[in-house]
């Protein structure tokens, strides 16, 4: 299962020169990193990042992380993906940047909604 995590510039460009991340800030804060499916990822992207730019989506396979990837009730009891290891640079099946509409609503890139 494709699953999706949404990065501001800089810590995207963190993950890309040091190979690997133990997440964002609130990752940090929660002890594991945040991803979410493509029926979560538009209201991620709502609650999280309404308005901003400069924002990378990357795809990473859930099935690949084994053990360390755990389904948690999160947002109206919806079970979203938690990784509890460090993201590695090779774990990313694609990057996109994740642009505004004239709206102010992200773009996502085809085939990432559902």
């Amino acid at each position: 299962m494709i699953i999706y995590k949404i990065f501001r510039a800089d810590e995207w460009d963190t993950l890309v020169d040091k190979g690997m991340t133990f997440g964002t800030p609130v990752d940090l804060a929660d002890g594991y990193i945040h991803f979410s499916t493509a029926q979560q990822v538009a209201a991620t992207a709502e609650k999280y990042f309404a308005g901003e730019e400069n924002l990378v989506i990357a795809a990473v396979d859930a099935e690949d992380f084994g053990d360390a990837m755990q389904w948690e009730p999160a947002r109206e009891g919806d079970l979203f993906p938690h990784l509890y290891r460090k993201l590695r640079l090779c774990d990313i099946m694609w990057h996109k940047k994740l642009p505004l509409d004239k709206d102010g609503k992200h773009l996502f890139p085809d085939g990432v909604l559902r």
